[in-house]
């Protein structure tokens, strides 16, 4: 078998090699190519390929069309939204995803954004080189704040987790709440989420039915000296409602990971010139060790599917 990769996997040559020379050993052949977003060349890259590895960039149905050999996508990203899953339904091509990599290295960061925000750390760092005091910083501990999930999957729950053993208290908005939840965890509405919470943590997927969810309605529910933080999907998040909230100090910050297009981000974009707003480039996801869990799935996915199997099915 063909199989491409078609963007990095973010891991090191010598991590990357043992799992090529496995392919090699048994006959198969690997090529890989540098990132593109060019459709024409995306499917000259695939020409002849049973699988096709990629991670976040654009693979849409336009091209899933036109690569007629491809049998198999295996999406080293836990999201697929960005994948032309359509076509590949239509051509009987099967997807599998790598959900799980992320899961601690996005629940640290929604955690750290918060610590950040409440303590005033980006202030009171830039006050400091310039020979100054926290006079008018002093920040706010996290402990005894209520903190509410939008998305209990693997990441909300462990981002829960990670709130609850700092003493916080937790509230949760799924369409499906598990009776498997841990009893710190109480499912309210998403309007109780918004309007009780000193927290906001999103780690619910993008789909039709969350692009926008979090709009001016919702965000005007929010407690005056609330943070929203957002290492989810952008889209999820009406933006221009938000750096206006912001701008009014109607809520108290914002820490965003994800934005309408992935970085880079137009300097001119709303939410680079609001008070008390954490920015990062897509970075949740992006550990050392969450990139090599991320390469460990993605070629178990591979062996299984030339096995005749399928795990982490999306199609």
């Amino acid at each position: 078998m063909k199989i491409v990769l078609l963007e990095s996997l973010g891991v090191s040559e010598e991590v990357l090699r043992p799992y090529v020379e496995k392919l090699e050993e048994k006959g198969h052949t690997f090529e890989a190519f540098a990132k593109s977003t060019d459709q024409d060349t995306l499917v000259q890259e695939c020409e002849g390929a049973d699988a096709a590895i990629i991670a976040n960039m654009p693979f849409p149905d336009a091209v899933v069309e036109r690569c007629k050999s491809l049998k198999f996508i295996d999406v080293a990203f836990t999201g697929v939204d960005h994948v032309g899953l359509a076509a590949a339904k239509n051509a009987g091509i099967k997807v599998s995803n790598a959900s799980g990599y992320s899961t601690e290295a996005v629940a640290e960061l929604a955690l750290g954004m918060a610590l950040s925000l409440f303590r005033n750390v980006p202030q009171v760092e830039d006050r400091c080189r310039k020979a100054g005091t926290k006079d008018g910083l002093v920040g706010r501990q996290i402990q005894g704040k209520t903190v509410g999930i939008v998305g209990y999957g693997a990441i909300g729950s462990r981002t829960a987790e990670l709130f609850h053993y700092c003493g916080c208290d937790i509230i949760a908005y799924t369409p499906h709440p598990k009776d498997s939840a841990p009893d710190y965890v109480r499912f309210v509405s998403l309007e109780e989420v918004m309007a009780e919470s000193d927290i906001v943590s999103l780690h619910c997927p993008q789909n039709a039915s969350t692009i926008g969810m979090i709009n001016e309605k919702m965000i005007g529910l929010m407690k005056k000296d609330a943070i929203l933080i957002n290492c989810a999907r952008g889209p999820v998040v009406d933006y221009s409602a938000l750096a206006n909230a912001l701008n009014k100090g109607e809520i108290g910050g914002a820490g965003i990971d994800v934005f309408e297009k992935e970085p880079p981000i137009p300097e001119d974009h709303p939410l680079f010139s609001t008070p008390n707003t954490l920015v990062t480039p897509h970075v949740a996801f992006a550990t050392k060790e969450s990139m090599q869990l991320r390469a460990q799935i993605v070629f178990d996915n591979l062996d299984k599917w030339m096995a005749g199997g399928q795990i982490n099915v999306i199609l």
